[in-house]
C-alpha cells in the first residue's frame, strides 16, 4: 500500500534502527480529546465523506485534520459545508494539511470559510535536502505565516524522515527550526517518522520548547518502516505523552497510513489504547 510520504513526495528512504525511548507513567486527563488526520480514511472520505465523517464521530473523536485529495480540500464539499457537518457531529475542523503552491491564496480564503486554525504545509515546497533550500524554505515558511497571520489563521509544517538528514553536521529538519519564526511558523511533529529516522522526540522537546503544537501521534512498524496500531511498534506512546507540556502541543491528531485490516478497525483499538492509559 502507497503511504503518505510517497503519496506526497518522491523521496529517499532514510534506513533508520529502532529507537527506545525511556518508560513513564502516563495518566490522560478525562478531557483530553484526540483529533483524526483524514488520511487515515481517505479511501472511505473519498467514496462517502458525510458517512465516514459520522463514523468517525461514533468512535470518539473531537478534531479533525483534513489531507488535499483528488477532489480537493474538503473531499469534494464546499469548506463552509465541511464545517456545518463537522459542527452537527460535534467535532471541530482544526487544522488542514495543503501545498504551498501558486494556488496558496485561494487556499487561505478556503480555510477561512471552513473555520479551521492552522494551514500545514504537508512536505517540502522545493527539492534539496541541504542547508540552503531549507533555508529557502524557511524564508518562505515565515512569510506564508505573515499572510495566515493577517488572516486569522496559523501556518505550520509537517515532517517525513528526510527532513532528519545532515549535512555538514547539521540535522536539515533543525536548520528549519532555527530559521523560522516560533510565533508564524507552527510545527507538526510527527512522532512516527521521527523515530524512523533515528531521532528522539523527546530530544527535540527539550532542545526546543513549546515548538510544537501539534503532533502527529503514529506508532511505526521499525522493521517494515510503514505505521501501525498503536502499542505495536516503535514509539513509546506513554514517554512522549508524558512530554506533552515540554513540546507546547495543543493538539494531538492520530494518524495511520497501513492497518492490520482497515482503518476503522485500526482506530477503535488505537482509541481503546488510549483509554487503557488512564
Amino acid at each position: 500500500m502507497q503511504s503518505r510520504r510517497d503519496f506526497l513526495l518522491q523521496s529517499t528512504v532514510l534506513t533508520a534502527g529502532s529507537l527506545l525511548l525511556p518508560s513513564f507513567t502516563y495518566a490522560p486527563k478525562k478531557t483530553q480529546h484526540f483529533g483524526v488526520q483524514l488520511y487515515s480514511f481517505r479511501n472511505e472520505m473519498a467514496k462517502d465523506a458525510i458517512g465516514t465523517l459520522k463514523q468517525i464521530a461514533a468512535l470518539g473523536f473531537k478534531e479533525i485534520e483534513t489531507a488535499r485529495s483528488q477532489k480537493g480540500h474538503y473531499y469534494g464539499l464546499s469548506p463552509a459545508k465541511m464545517k456545518s457537518v463537522c459542527d452537527d457531529l460535534n467535532m471541530n475542523l482544526k487544522s488542514g494539511h495543503v501545498h504551498l503552491d501558486q494556488n496558496w491564496q485561494q487556499t487561505m480564503v478556503e480555510a477561512v470559510e471552513s473555520g479551521q486554525e492552522y494551514l500545514i504545509c504537508s512536505s517540502m515546497p522545493s527539492k534539496g535536502q541541504n542547508t540552503d533550500n531549507y533555508k529557502k524554505v524557511a524564508e518562505e515558511f515565515n512569510k506564508a505565516g505573515e499572510a495566515c497571520k493577517k488572516m486569522n489563521l496559523k501556518f505550520g509544517y509537517h515532517n517525513h524522515e528526510y527532513e532528519f538528514e545532515t549535512e555538514n553536521n547539521q540535522v536539515l529538519y533543525d536548520v528549519l527550526l532555527s530559521n523560522t519564526e516560533a510565533d508564524l511558523v507552527h510545527m507538526e511533529l510527527d512522532l512516527g517518522w521521527v523515530i524512523v529516522a533515528g531521532k528522539d522526540p523527546l530530544d527535540y522537546f527539550k532542545k526546543y520548547p513549546g515548538r510544537f503544537p501539534l503532533w502527529h501521534l503514529k506508532d511505526m512498524d521499525m522493521n517494515k518502516k510503514v505505521s501501525t496500531e498503536f502499542g505495536k511498534g516503535g514509539l513509546d506512546i506513554p514517554a512522549v505523552m508524558s512530554y506533552k507540556k515540554a513540546s507546547g502541543v495543543k493538539h494531538i491528531f492520530i494518524e495511520q497510513e497501513e492497518y492490520a485490516n482497515n482503518a476503522l478497525e485500526s482506530m477503535k483499538h488505537n482509541m481503546a489504547y488510549l483509554k487503557s492509559l488512564s
